[in-house]
């Protein structure tokens, strides 16, 4: 539970159980003749006031607005807590940041998203925070480190190297006084819930799959501790990291087709994962869906899905180049989750972690068809020079 008290069960919605069913449902006005089917868009930096100021909802655009209520009604339905959405992704995690007290002890995985680690590193320098990085694949080293710690931070799958957590251990076994953390952005609510596990914070780049047309920068936490939300709260509105209305409306669109996009680039990138690791030049592949990935036993049991990102291991920088130079089809960015189907090698910059292989190759797997995804990436690999 961490240090922000009691936690506040998620909202119940009736008749939805299931992950799709709630992804298509939540966060729409009631039914009445004539109504729209979805929340407009609100453009409005002003509402009209009251001289009961304890019953305004919305006072005033940097406080809130009906379009991101309805996107986080619907990520919150999802992860089974409360939502609030951030300007990106990187907001939502400066925000949960900014809950840990100057002299903290925080544990973040050895491989991560780098943002987040430059983040928690510049922190250390100003606030004196001690770091202590960890393999999430080794429990019981994980659950060492948080021995007197404030913070654990976990990442599941991790970003790059694909590696699992043993989440429900961790939520059951961390020590009480530790805020736990859990960055969801792979894996998508669909495939797992950490807070049903003992997680305190989730933490979305709703950039990635939840909106899933990389045309949104948007990030969202989910807590069921409603000190943590209030503070968060407080950080956002004096922070000023709110999104757009617009965001949130495409975000929220997006959202609708989730677990049709994530079924199919799923399903796509297990396909991918099993016919790379056949390939001659391919040295290794990383996929949670692989029964020889090291993770495979441990995502079948804590996870629904193995998720639609996976990474190919080529001998050095030059032939991992030379692949991702070479695709027609599959297209060469840094970014993830959307119906396209991305790559690119991971070490090319700098700030990456040194233990990341120089010849890895991330691939966001979209939701074109598999047989064509595939022949992009074997014509690519057909035109790399004889070893």
């Amino acid at each position: 539970m961490g240090e922000f008290g009691r936690k506040v069960p998620p909202r119940k919605t009736e008749h939805m159980t299931h992950p799709q069913t709630l992804a298509v449902t939540a966060g729409r006005p009631a039914k009445a003749p004539h109504a729209p089917f979805s929340v407009p868009v609100v453009f409005a930096s002003t509402y009209v006031g009251s001289a009961d100021t304890s019953d305004a909802s919305v006072n005033y655009g940097r406080d809130g607005n009906p379009t991101w209520l309805a996107l986080e009604e619907a990520i919150g339905a999802l992860e089974g807590g409360r939502a609030m959405t951030f300007a990106s992704g990187m907001a939502a995690s400066h925000a949960v940041l900014e809950l840990i007290e100057p002299g903290a002890v925080v544990v973040l995985p050895r491989h991560c998203y780098q943002g987040l680690s430059g983040a928690a590193e510049e922190r250390a320098v100003r606030y004196g925070w001690t770091l202590r990085r960890v393999d999430i694949v080794d429990t019981e080293a994980v659950l060492a480190a948080a021995d007197g710690a404030d913070l654990v931070w976990m990442e599941s799958p991790t970003n790059p190297m694909m590696e699992t957590a043993d989440l429900p251990r961790l939520g059951a076994e961390l020590p009480a006084s530790v805020t736990f953390v859990v960055d969801n952005t792979f894996a998508t609510p669909l495939l797992q819930q950490p807070l049903s596990t003992g997680a305190d914070i989730v933490v979305h780049s709703a950039t990635k799959m939840i909106s899933g047309h990389s045309d949104v920068l948007l990030g969202a936490v989910v807590t069921r501790d409603e000190a943590a939300y209030e503070r968060l709260s407080h950080f956002r509105h004096s922070f000023g990291a709110i999104p757009g209305p617009m965001e949130a409306y495409l975000a929220l669109r997006g959202l609708r087709t989730l677990p049709l996009r994530l079924a199919q680039a799923q399903a796509s990138a297990q396909v991918l994962a099993e016919r790379l690791a056949k390939h001659p030049r391919v040295c290794g592949v990383r996929f949670p869906g692989l029964p020889t990935d090291p993770g495979h036993q441990r995502a079948r049991d804590t996870m629904s899905g193995f998720g639609s990102l996976l990474c190919a291991e080529f001998a050095d920088a030059a032939t991992a180049d030379a692949v991702v130079e070479a695709c027609r089809l599959w297209v060469f960015a840094t970014s993830l989750g959307g119906v396209e189907s991305t790559l690119e090698r991971r070490r090319r910059w700098a700030t990456e972690t040194p233990s990341v292989p120089e010849g890895l190759v991330r691939l966001s797997v979209g939701i074109e068809h598999v047989g064509d995804l595939w022949a992009d990436l074997a014509q690519a690999l057909d035109a790399l020079p004889a070893a």
